[in-house]
């Protein structure tokens, strides 16, 4: 692709990026919408999937966010899983924590990304930034399964016996 097209699609979604609903801004629209709630959060759900359509990390991330919050609320996100896993494998801290608090609040045995997953626990349980290792080892405790524990068992064991502090 030519450099003049690569730097045209940046510019583009720079742009588009200024006109996206932070979550700050969805509370507010769900408040201000008291009335008509449930259309309100349709709209949002719409506008969350057009989102995670893209390419664009960052926009996906505030996307999650934004679905973090409506899960909350006790909506059904499990159509979002492997856009977790997605922003899970960011190298990015902050989107990694957005994924593994996700994963932790809506993966359970049943979900079937759950195996896609593994080598990217082992990597974050063996990463030199002990930040990574904490939030992969605190999402792991809450959608733990048989097949992950087996897989994962020596990773986890490595540090209980490492001098590492977190």
């Amino acid at each position: 692709m030519h450099p003049s097209a690569l730097s045209l699609q940046k510019v583009r979604a720079s742009v588009e990026r200024l006109f996206d609903k932070t979550m700050s801004d969805m509370i507010r629209g769900i408040r201000a919408n008291s009335g008509n709630q449930s259309a309100y959060i349709a709209q949002c759900i719409s506008e969350i999937k057009r989102e995670l359509k893209l390419t664009n990390i960052d926009v996906k991330a505030n996307a999650l966010q934004k679905l973090l919050y409506l899960q909350m609320l006790g909506y059904d996100i499990s159509w979002a899983s492997f856009n977790i896993i997605e922003v899970t494998s960011s190298s990015k801290f902050t989107y990694k924590r957005i994924g593994y608090l996700l994963s932790s609040q809506c993966f359970h045995d049943g979900t079937d990304v759950i195996m896609l997953t593994t080598n990217m626990i082992r990597k974050d349980l063996n990463s030199h930034r002990m930040y990574e290792c904490g939030v992969a080892l605190g999402g792991l405790s809450c959608f733990m399964t048989v097949d992950l524990a087996q897989d994962l068992v020596n990773d986890v064991v490595a540090l209980l016996n490492s001098s590492k502090p977190y």
